[in-house]
């Protein structure tokens, strides 16, 4: 990508800290955010579950074209102005809404689903389209990641785009909620702990984002041992075995190594689920 320089400054970094998150941030042009859209609907139209599923969870491991992305200093330098010099990426996932579809987000935090200790820990989230209040974009409750872990409950809801449908038990003030706005090419950054979710896409535009979750090589995943991609900086601490960089777009190798890397994952993340 053409450089972007994206240094945080103090100010930036304190009012992350303070309302749990930061946004726009710019990373790309308008241009570039179309041809990661156009390589997207590629993929898409191959219209083959497998590549809808490697879509939802590290599609990094499967495409060159994202792995660069999640190590892209125009992404990575901003999210170490706040977590440190040496990044991680746990993981990544395309979160879409087609036009006109009854897809939504619950109100949910993350940090109660990962088992990652410390919360040193965010996610970047890249938009490839506009993710505007018709579109459903991401919604966030300034300051809720400084009230720790709030009680949830899994819905399993048919729209729902969790996993477990899961959302917290306690009622949001939707007047306190602040919209997401952001242009192709742009990211947002929010804390592990924060609320958020977001609506349906009432729109004749669709909404296409890619979150990347970048943790601090520190952050232990309770419960076992799983990957994670060397983002940034050096790992000293070896928590995480080090995922390779793919060969090539969806070759074998690449392919068998992210499903072996996703049931590690998963065997944590979704121990006592139904």
């Amino acid at each position: 990508m053409d450089p972007i320089v994206s240094k945080l400054t103090t100010t930036d970094v304190r009012a992350y800290n303070e309302k749990g998150y930061l946004t726009p941030i710019d990373v790309m042009s308008s241009h570039e955010a179309q041809k990661f859209c156009a390589n997207y609907y590629r993929v898409q139209k191959e219209n083959d579950a497998d590549l809808t599923l490697i879509l939802r969870s590290k599609p990094h491991l499967v495409f060159p074209w994202l792995f660069n992305l999640v190590k892209d200093p125009a992404v990575t330098d901003p999210v170490s102005s706040i977590l440190g010099p040496n990044l991680l990426a746990w993981g990544t996932s395309f979160f879409t809404k087609p036009a006109n579809e009854p897809g939504f987000v619950s109100w949910h935090q993350d940090a109660n689903y990962w088992g990652l200790e410390p919360h040193d820990v965010l996610t970047a989230w890249i938009a490839f389209t506009p993710s505007l209040r018709e579109n459903g974009c991401m919604r966030i409750l300034p300051g809720s990641h400084l009230k720790g872990s709030l009680e949830h409950k899994d819905t399993f809801s048919k729209d729902n785009l969790l996993t477990r449908g899961q959302e917290i038990s306690v009622e949001v003030d939707e007047k306190e909620a602040k919209d997401i706005i952001l242009s192709p090419g742009q990211m947002s950054l929010h804390h592990v702990s924060i609320v958020h979710g977001s609506d349906p896409n009432t729109s004749s535009v669709d909404r296409i984002g890619f979150a990347i979750r970048y943790i601090s090589t520190h952050v232990k995943q309770n419960g076992g041992r799983t990957s994670a991609t060397l983002a940034k900086g050096t790992d000293e601490y070896n928590h995480f075995d080090l995922e390779p960089s793919p060969e090539s777009e969806l070759d074998t190798k690449s392919k068998n190594y992210r499903e072996k890397a996703l049931k590690r994952q998963h065997e944590i993340l979704y121990r006592g689920a139904r």
